[in-house]
């Protein structure tokens, strides 16, 4: 159940956190992942050890902002690898501050990371996708897109887009058999919410009904049901992953 084997993976932003738990999930499940981040060293330290423990994976550079770039990491990977099966957009940053004093850089650096990035692979992956009629593209947004936070509305912004990115390119896609989902993660542990204090950790623990901050295997894992063959009817979902925290 919830096999990859012979399937071939983009994940990006693979080199920390959600990303690089579910290179390693979708590695363990048999595909070859081609792990992508701007960082080629910590990528590097990945893949190894993907590749160490009997897994199969291999590092792509790139910044996911710039098209020509994202469009030559997918040519590579099917000129190697024969094709693409599966793309993770999951690359993101923030630039948290309160709108009054959110700079055009604060605001167009989270965009073309966070929203443009996602655009940018689907545009380039799927005619891949289209020619083998099969596919599976799964964005990474957040309960913030969902609820708005203070002192995010860039990021907030961004990840709200891929929500509805997503179910147009659902609708788009689905007659030839390609999925497009969302994964709407709450809290959870990465270098990315490490900096909260206790005490704002302690607050957040009495808001999530199951008690607790989230892990990356939490998202990894759901993000490989929903790369698997068993998630093969399920198209334009966000599935919010976050301890119960937003019920809608």
């Amino acid at each position: 159940m919830f096999s990859l084997t012979k399937k071939v993976a983009v994940i990006t932003g693979a080199s920390r956190g959600i990303g690089k738990a579910m290179a390693k999930t979708f590695a363990k499940a048999g595909a070859h992942v081609v792990c992508v981040s701007r960082t080629e060293d910590t990528l590097k330290t990945v893949s190894s050890s993907i590749n160490a423990d009997g897994g199969s994976a291999s590092v792509f550079p790139c910044d996911v902002s710039d098209f020509d770039t994202f469009q030559n990491l997918i040519k590579d990977t099917t000129d190697k690898y024969g094709t693409v099966d599966i793309l993770v957009n999951n690359a993101g940053v923030t630039r948290d501050t309160l709108i009054m004093r959110m700079s055009e850089d604060d605001w167009n650096t989270v965009i073309n990371i966070n929203l443009k990035g996602a655009f940018n692979g689907i545009k380039a992956a799927t005619r891949t996708m289209l020619k083998q009629r099969s596919g599976r593209i799964i964005n990474i947004s957040s309960v913030v897109g969902l609820t708005g936070n203070p002192g995010q509305a860039n990021y907030a912004a961004s990840k709200a887009g891929l929500i509805g990115l997503s179910k147009t390119i659902a609708k788009e896609l689905a007659s030839r058999g390609i999925t497009v989902n969302c994964i709407a993660p709450g809290y959870i542990t990465t270098e990315m919410t490490d900096d909260i204090s206790d005490e704002a950790k302690n607050l957040l623990h009495s808001q999530i009904p199951l008690g607790r901050i989230g892990r990356p295997d939490d998202i990894a894992t759901t993000a490989l049901f929903l790369a698997s063959d068993e998630a093969g009817y399920i198209t334009g979902q966000t599935l919010t992953v976050d301890g119960g925290m937003v019920m809608i």
